[in-house]
This record gives structure tokens, C-alpha cells and sequence, in this order.
């Protein structure tokens, strides 16, 4: 295609994804499913013309900003508490589902190489950030297993690529050392957290500095392209540079963007996001007719490869079970020989971690880089899309109503470590009327503004009345608006302290983040209206 008709034709999946994402709303399919099937539909199409990608452009373009999306709103707190779990699903179950698929394939077909076998168990034992993202945003579980879900599809990719290029590289040349990949991981990792870390920091001093709201926002946007492009050129991770960045950027944030460049950025990141992650699935389901055409057609593939493409399914599927249900029931016994106590595991709990681990982008395109010299580069591009196909559509789709038969969304969170609403929105509206008190009468102690002062004591004492019994509760012109933009400056100065002290969670936070963003962005318009 020329290039005018790429855009056209680019232009046609926009619209095919507002109609997919409008007919999975309607019928509250799950968004990645209806967008991977509606792609299959459409690349069989007649008149359609094949689609084909560098799978090595698809990981720069897509990414960055999805791992970037995922890592910024990053609970620090939860992930740093459950980074023991989170790793020993991003490193743990990913060596395991790699050995297994490895083993598995390697006794249905015999011909293979090992090494070709375990490149192939590489490529599909990562879950992914984009698929997880996508599916596990429409539900509501427990803290702990979203922060282990979400931190794993985060952390597993550079596991899962260490783990093919060894797998690759032994495959083509006989050669493989079981000491340098696990030191070429350790420093693959180390080099992937020290350049995001440094990238991630340049971007908090660049965005602090800029005054222009959207520069600011390109400048932050640009973040996630820089470090993965940084950490591959210098040879580490790019995706835990990325990782890296985000979580800085997520951190900063409330200090370093105004209300204005914040809600702004927000609503220009959440559009860029919903199209590259429909897009990603889009493209998911157009690579299945280059797989079926280079194979020779349905017919071919299935007589061909049917047998061991289920094999990697079952292998893939039950690996993750059996090393959750192991490691979870070993937890406890394990920390008593240390001395530590740890609550029992959770049948539910386990069954749902071993239930979600859909596969995507990551597969794909690591995929489709194999060599064409490669042993067995067929059945890995029919094997991973398989896997992709089955992981989103079956276990993606069905999450929810799983969820609900193992009683988890009815689970209650008792967070005794943070404020409540009612108690952190009364030592905001406090530190607002302490700020309007120190304004509200002149330097003879003349009231100059009853009504703000009125008003805020009035939002004190409802806060007050909401944090005891919440239950009861349903439902010139310069001067006065820079006290209420004071007012605001000051309940945003104790919102973050009350973050940094500990005594609030990262949701209650971005809860009244919003909230005094739109009072100061409101404020400010009035302020400037003629």
C-alpha cells in the first residue's frame, strides 16, 4: 500500500474500533476480546489487504507508553509490600511455564531442538501488561491480587525476553550457559532500573521547569519512548526502564504539574492509551491471516500443527496453576522456619491468579522476530497466537463471572493503615479554613470576607458531622479569588502531606486531587473572566 492509503487505511480501524468498543459496551462483552475477534473478522475480509509489521517497530511504538500507563499509577506503597509476591510471579512462573511448555513441546515433537522448544516456551510465558490492563480495568478484586496482577505484568516481560534470546541464541548455535543468563538477567535488570530511574528524573526536573501547560505535557508524554529507547541502546532492559520511569513520574507527579497540565495530560493520555491498546488487539487479530497463509491455510495449519499447538495451551494454562496452588500452600510453612507469620493461602484467591494470565503484544511481537532460520518458527507464530487468542478471549472474557462464583468481588478491604474519606476530607476542609481565617479580616481585625469565611466553617462542620456519621449524609473580585485559590494551595499542601505521611492511600489521593483541580481550574477562569 502507498502510504496514503496506509492512513486511510489506519483510519478505517479507528472507526472499526469505536463501532467493536460500542458493540462490546452494548453487550458487555469484555473491550479486548470484542477488538481481537473483530480484528480476525476484518483481516479475512475479501478485498482487505495482508497487513504486515516489524515486530521490532510494533514493541517501540505500542510499549513504552502502555508499560509507561500501567507504571504511573503504581501504588508504591502496595507494590513495594508485595514485591516478594509480585517477583515471584514475573521471574518464578515465568521460568517455570518456559520449562514446562519447553518439556512439553519437546515430548510431542521429539524433532525439535531443546533449545527451539524453550524459545517457544519464552515467547508464551509472559502475561501481559496491555492484556492484563485491559481485562482486569473492568473489575473489582481485592487489593492484594490486583497489586500481584498488575506489578507481575509489569515486571515479567524482561524475564520472558532474557529468557528467549538465550533460548535463540542456543538454538542457532549449540551454545548455552546456564551461569551468564542468569548473570546477564541480574545485569540486564540493574541496567534497566538505573537508566529509567535516571530518565525518570530528568523528565520530573524538565516538567517542574516548563511553564507552558502543553509542553509540559509533551515533555512527560515523551518519557516512556525515551527510556525504553535509552535502556535498549545501552543493552538493558527497556521495559524495566520504562517501568522505572513511570513509577517516578507517578510519584511526582502531584508536585510537579498545576491542576491545569494535570487534568489536561490526563484526558490527552487516557485517549492516546484506549487507542493504542485497541489498536495492539486489532493488530493482534490481523497477524492471525500472515500466520494461516504462511502455514497454507486453516486446513494445513490445524493437520499440521493441531496437536502440539493444544499441547502448548494445556502446558501453558496448567503450569500457572500448579506453581500458583505450590508456591501459595508452601508460603506458609516456608516463612515459619524463618520466624515470620503469614496469613494462610486462599483457594479462591489462588485459583483467580492462576485463571488470569492473558497474553499479547509482548508475545506477538517476540513472535514474529524469531530468525527465518529458527527450528520450529511455524508452530511458535501458530503456537503464540493460539495462546493469545484463548488466553483473552476465554480466560479474559470469563473473569468477571468467575470472579463473582468465587465470591472475591464481595471481598471487604479494612484498611486500618489510612484515613477514611470522611476523616481525610475533614483535615483538608480544616487546613482550607485555617488558610481563609488568616485572610478574612484586615490588619485591624475588620472582617473582609464573612461569606468565605461562612462558607469554608460551614464545609468544616459538615465534614465533621460526615466523619463521625456518614451514614446521614445522601446526598473586589481578585482578592476573592486568590483567597479561594489560598484556600485551595492549602488543602492541596495537606492532602500531600497527609500522602507522604503514610495516613492516606494513592486512591483517596488522586480522589481529592481531582477534586481540588477542578476547584482551582474553576477559580482560575473566574478569576481571569472579564
Amino acid at each position: 500500500m502507498s502510504s496514503t492509503e496506509t492512513f486511510k487505511f489506519v483510519l478505517i480501524l479507528l472507526v472499526a474500533i469505536l463501532a467493536l468498543e460500542l458493540i462490546a459496551r452494548r453487550f458487555r462483552l469484555p473491550s479486548a476480546a470484542a477488538l481481537l475477534a473483530g480484528g480476525i473478522g476484518i483481516a479475512f475480509l475479501p478485498g482487505i489487504p495482508p497487513v504486515t509489521f516489524d515486530p521490532e517497530l510494533v514493541l517501540i511504538v505500542f510499549l513504552p507508553p502502555l508499560l509507561q500507563d500501567g507504571a504511573y499509577y503504581t501504588v508504591w506503597s502496595d507494590f513495594r509490600r508485595y514485591l516478594g509476591g509480585i517477583l515471584w510471579l514475573a521471574i518464578g512462573a515465568v521460568v517455570f511455564t518456559t520449562l514446562a511448555v519447553g518439556a512439553t513441546v519437546h515430548w510431542i515433537v521429539p524433532s525439535l531442538p531443546w533449545a527451539a522448544c524453550f524459545a517457544l516456551g519464552a515467547v508464551v510465558s509472559p502475561p501481559d501488561a496491555v492484556a492484563a490492563k485491559a481485562v482486569l480495568g473492568k473489575v473489582r478484586l481485592p487489593r492484594r491480587l490486583m497489586v500481584l496482577l498488575e506489578g507481575e505484568s509489569l515486571l515479567n516481560d524482561a524475564t520472558g525476553l532474557v529468557l528467549f534470546r538465550f533460548a535463540v541464541a542456543a538454538a542457532l548455535t549449540g551454545a548455552f550457559s546456564a551461569q551468564q543468563a542468569a548473570l546477564s538477567f541480574v545485569g540486564l535488570a540493574v541496567g534497566g532500573i538505573a537508566v529509567g530511574a535516571v530518565v525518570g528524573l530528568v523528565a520530573v526536573q524538565v516538567v517542574r521547569r516548563i511553564g507552558h501547560i502543553y509542553l509540559a505535557i509533551t515533555a512527560a508524554c515523551l518519557s516512556p519512548w525515551a527510556a525504553y529507547i535509552g535502556g535498549e541502546s545501552l543493552h538493558v532492559s527497556g521495559v524495566l526502564s520504562v517501568v522505572t520511569t513511570g513509577i517516578l513520574l507517578g510519584w511526582y507527579q502531584h508536585d510537579i504539574f498545576s491542576a491545569n497540565v494535570r487534568v489536561r495530560a490526563t484526558a490527552f493520555w487516557a485517549v492516546m492509551i484506549f487507542l493504542l491498546e485497541a489498536l495492539v488487539f486489532i493488530l493482534i487479530g490481523f497477524s492471525l491471516r500472515s500466520v494461516v497463509e504462511r502455514l497454507g491455510g486453516i486446513g494445513s495449519a490445524l493437520d499440521a500443527l493441531g496437536l502440539p499447538i493444544l499441547a502448548v495451551l494445556a502446558a501453558v494454562i496448567v503450569s500457572r496453576f500448579v506453581w500458583i496452588y505450590a508456591t501459595d500452600y508452601l508460603r506458609a510453612p516456608l516463612a515459619r522456619l524463618v520466624g515470620k507469620k503469614v496469613p494462610p493461602a486462599s483457594p479462591a484467591a489462588s485459583f483467580l491468579l492462576s485463571w488470569a494470565g492473558m497474553r499479547g503484544v509482548v508475545t506477538l511481537a517476540i513472535a514474529l522476530s524469531l530468525p527465518e532460520q529458527m527450528p520450529g518458527r511455524d508452530l511458535t507464530l501458530a503456537a503464540a497466537f493460539a495462546v493469545i487468542l484463548v488466553t483473552v478471549v476465554v480466560q479474559g472474557g470469563t473473569i468477571a463471572p468467575v470472579i463473582r462464583w468465587l465470591k472475591l468481588d464481595a471481598a471487604v478491604h479494612v484498611d486500618t493503615a489510612h484515613l477514611n474519606e470522611g476523616q481525610a476530607n475533614r483535615l483538608i476542609d480544616i487546613a482550607q479554613l485555617e488558610a481563609i481565617k488568616a485572610r478574612a479580616y484586615d490588619s485591624e481585625g475588620q472582617l473582609l470576607h464573612p461569606r468565605l469565611l461562612e462558607q469554608y466553617t460551614y464545609r468544616v462542620t459538615i465534614a465533621e458531622r460526615f466523619a463521625i456519621a456518614p451514614q446521614d449524609f445522601t446526598g473586589g473580585r481578585e482578592a476573592h479569588y486568590d483567597m479561594i485559590l489560598a484556600a485551595i494551595a492549602a488543602g492541596r499542601a495537606e492532602l500531600l502531606r497527609l500522602h507522604r505521611s503514610g495516613q492516606i492511600h494513592d486512591e483517596l489521593l488522586h480522589y481529592f486531587e481531582r477534586d481540588l483541580d477542578m476547584q482551582e481550574i474553576s477559580a482560575e477562569n473566574d478569576r481571569q473572566s472579564p
